[in-house]
């Protein structure tokens, strides 16, 4: 499992340990040859994933996340593979987004993630590994200090931690929110299913709000006035993500942590302060 000590990993690491598997920690990195202990399945949430810092360095999101992800498949035969990747790959929709929505990246981060899918996918149909593709929308909760992240920023400024937020526009565009408890047992859900041969994707998504409603539900739960910056609105923003989970639901996951309330409340609860 490569990431397993990142803010998502040490949540799948979790998980994983609590439905009887044995996950085994990778200490190598990605981008040299890659040596696949005595395992059945590897889980790879290492990488680049700052969208803003994707158009400074194209080329060091490119080597990481695509390089990185060829090293491992080099290192497989026969054994299941789950890849993190993000919502980012789609092309903008006022619908609920499916699997089978468009992709269209908008960044160089997205790219790369995109072009990793599809090196999984093609991968799989040759028969060497089973795959999972699981596309994350915005991962929160848990003690994630990741201040770029809207929910985790909004916390961050109630608790008197940094110098406030920005917000562009008036507040209402929608974004997707997932519990990372979900996303952890989304994996393992993806996991016990996969099969060698097959390549399947998953939407990770828990519950839609806007921007306004993020703000409100802080202010509601942690008791203190989130210090705003309002900027003009950008023409080019998405004004709405929302997830599609239903394939995932069908094996019988649910977010059941995805509430905003919950997600907020534990973001709080975490925060030092």
């Amino acid at each position: 499992m490569t990431g397993a000590t990142g803010y998502v990993g040490r949540f799948v690491v979790r998980e994983l340990q609590v439905h009887g598997h044995e996950p085994v920690v990778s200490r190598q990195r990605v981008l040299e040859p890659f040596h696949v202990p005595d395992a059945d399945a590897v889980i790879h949430l290492a990488g680049l994933a700052r969208v803003r810092e994707s158009f400074r360095d194209p080329l060091g999101y490119w080597e990481t996340n695509v390089g990185g992800t060829l090293n491992l498949l080099k290192a497989l035969r026969g054994q299941r593979f789950l890849l993190a990747s993000t919502a980012g790959v789609y092309r903008p929709s006022d619908a609920p987004l499916t699997e089978e929505s468009v992709r269209e990246p908008s960044s160089p981060y997205a790219a790369s993630k995109a072009a990793a899918e599809d090196l999984v996918a093609w991968t799989a149909r040759s028969g060497r590994i089973g795959a999972a593709t699981l596309r994350l929308f915005n991962v929160a909760g848990g003690g994630d200090t990741d201040t770029t992240r809207v929910i985790t920023r909004a916390v961050a400024t109630a608790a008197g931690r940094g110098p406030g937020m920005e917000v562009y526009g008036d507040g209402s565009a929608v974004r997707e929110f997932v519990h990372v408890r979900d996303v952890a047992t989304a994996f393992v859900t993806a996991l016990e299913t996969c099969e060698v041969g097959s390549s399947t994707v998953y939407n990770v998504g828990g519950t839609s709000a806007s921007v306004r409603e993020v703000l409100d539900t802080v202010e509601a739960v942690t008791g203190r006035s989130v210090d705003v910056t309002w900027r003009p609105a950008n023409p080019d923003e998405v004004k709405a993500q929302r997830a599609d989970v239903s394939r995932l639901r069908s094996l019988g996951w649910t977010p059941a942590h995805s509430s905003l309330e919950e997600i907020v409340s534990d973001q709080w609860a975490a925060v030092d302060r």
